[in-house]
């Protein structure tokens, strides 16, 4: 699974990251990193581009983007 196929409100953990595109790579430096754990807030008008909550505060990525981070979901409580 990847954080293009979450559904508004579902949180989930960074599993691994494909860092073959400088973008993603440029995005792992605002803290899209394995073991982050991030929340799909919602989708834009036409499903592009995707907002996430991370660290407290909001990004948004384009959906081909976030193919790149293979996610699991995370343990609540």
């Amino acid at each position: 699974m990847t954080l293009a196929d979450l559904q508004p409100g579902d949180t989930v953990c960074i599993e691994t990251v494909e860092t073959s595109d400088a973008v993603v790579q440029r995005l792992m430096t605002l803290g899209l990193v394995e073991g982050a754990a991030l929340t799909f807030l919602r989708a834009a008008l036409g499903g592009d581009p995707l907002e996430f909550r991370l660290y407290g505060g909001a990004i948004s990525l384009r959906r081909e983007q976030a193919r790149a981070f293979q996610v699991t979901p995370a343990a609540v409580g």
